[in-house]
């Protein structure tokens, strides 16, 4: 068993906030040292009450689950033979209402653009496969009831 934690800071700074007038910005301190901006989604909160510069929960869920995909997928591919070059992911987060009226993130697609290199070329059955094993042993995606959708 392993376990994770992550800090999250806040700080009142106004001007009301029985007033619903403060700063929604607070940061992500992780235990190796990064500290991370984050914001709600000014789609969610508009500003100047949140900063679209910061990461929102949204898109880090998102990226949570195309970072641990992208993880099982290389180690799975090298356990096969073959050797990715590059990785990039344009993953997306679809948000909806679900039975009860609440939004939830109700769809994660991953967009993988795999570059390879070597004499060992997966087919696209074989990327597939990859594809369909590191789904399985994401630990996010079993973690979660979000659909996640692999586009290639």
């Amino acid at each position: 068993m392993s376990s994770h934690t992550a800090t999250i800071r806040w700080q009142n700074t106004g001007p009301d906030f029985l007033k619903r007038q403060y700063s929604r910005e607070h940061v992500w301190c992780f235990d190796g040292g990064a500290v991370v901006a984050a914001s709600p989604s000014p789609h969610i909160v508009p500003a100047p009450w949140s900063n679209a510069a910061g990461v929102d929960p949204e898109e880090a869920f998102v990226a949570s689950v195309a970072s641990c995909h992208m993880l099982w997928f290389l180690h799975i591919a090298l356990d096969a033979g073959f050797e990715p070059e590059s990785y990039e992911d344009a993953a997306e987060g679809v948000m909806t209402t679900n039975e009860q009226g609440r939004l939830w993130i109700s769809r994660v697609v991953l967009r993988p653009r795999i570059v390879w290199k070597g004499e060992n070329m997966p087919s696209e059955a074989e990327v597939a496969r990859l594809h369909h094993l590191a789904h399985e042993e994401c630990f996010i995606a079993n973690s979660i009831k979000t659909e996640v959708v692999v586009e290639s």
